[in-house]
């Protein structure tokens, strides 16, 4: 079944005409406030009533012209200007094909260092979206000579891939900040883990891997993206053992998926997130959802009943 929903994530025909139909876009409004940035203010305004942060993603890859791109940077720098002047506790984080780096690596990095800057002046922060294994290994070069330039970018890794803990390594010089992920995209077993006792063995070691990097100044921030509460638990537990305080424990969730954990989560101390992705480019983003949890799958098939 997973394969079978990311197979639908990549399949043009299947994005263009399901996506009209009226009960997937009641299915999907479980996993995203609306298409527009006014409704993923709202919602982030909603959770920082309950001492839940956001992260914003305008949804959307692989864009086939830099106008385009320019339109996405010209957009996020709007979101920055309003997450200010509302006063919430809120970053951005983006895809680089969304900045064009498929058609001009350069033109990309210039509109990342713009939004880095841009970012600066509030204090706030940008984070690099991890895609496709294609596009890993341009994504840690280009992250790295972000952090070069930048003390306010951070990374994206996912645990499943088999390269991930060499890739921690290799950034450790540079006091990276990392959202580790479990990984949502279709990955041959030569590179990625399939069964998900082994990935969620990958992630903890991982995670237990940028807990020892933040305990020796040598990360600057680890943040543990995932619904996966067990897991958490157990991760906050090696934390402890560390005297990691748990206000530095860093914890995100979509939105609109164990909302009450994360409130939870919040009460409790942990530093907690709410991802927030928006925008009309949602097909493929929510299949993969469907692909991650079997209880996504079940709700999605609810939305068929009156």
């Amino acid at each position: 079944m997973r394969r079978i929903f990311l197979w639908a994530a990549r399949n043009a025909w299947l994005r263009t005409h399901l996506s009209r139909w009226w009960f997937v876009r009641r299915a999907v409004r479980k996993f995203m406030p609306g298409e527009t940035l006014p409704d993923a203010l709202g919602a982030a305004e909603a959770h920082a009533a309950s001492g839940i942060g956001s992260v914003f993603t305008l949804l959307g890859e692989n864009l086939t012209t830099m106008s385009e791109a320019e339109r996405v940077a010209d957009h996020y720098r709007e979101v920055l200007d309003e997450v200010a002047a509302r006063g919430l506790r809120a970053e951005i984080s983006v895809k680089l094909t969304q900045l064009g780096l498929d058609i001009d690596a350069e033109g990309a990095y210039r509109a990342f260092d713009g939004l880095a800057r841009h970012a600066a002046t509030n204090a706030n922060w940008v984070w690099v979206d991890m895609e496709g294994s294609a596009y890993v290994e341009r994504t840690l070069a280009f992250y790295e000579r972000a952090a070069r330039d930048h003390r306010n970018v951070g990374l994206c890794l996912q645990a499943y891939l088999h390269r991930t803990p060499a890739d921690v390594a290799r950034l450790l010089p540079l006091t990276p900040a990392i959202r580790i992920v479990k990984g949502a995209y279709d990955e041959p077993a030569e590179i990625a883990y399939r069964a998900r006792e082994e990935v969620d063995a990958a992630y903890a070691a991982i995670s237990v891997q940028l807990f020892e990097a933040l305990v020796r100044g040598q990360a600057s921030r680890v943040i543990l993206a995932t619904h996966d509460i067990r897991l958490i638990e157990q991760l906050a537990r090696s934390a402890a053992s560390m005297a990691i305080d748990r206000s530095r424990i860093e914890v995100q969730m979509l939105y609109g998926i164990r909302f009450d954990e994360q409130r939870r989560l919040a009460a409790a101390g942990f530093d907690v997130r709410c991802l927030i992705a928006y925008g009309t480019y949602w097909f493929p983003w929510y299949m993969r959802r469907l692909a991650e949890r079997p209880a996504n799958v079940i709700f999605a098939l609810r939305q068929l009943l009156p």
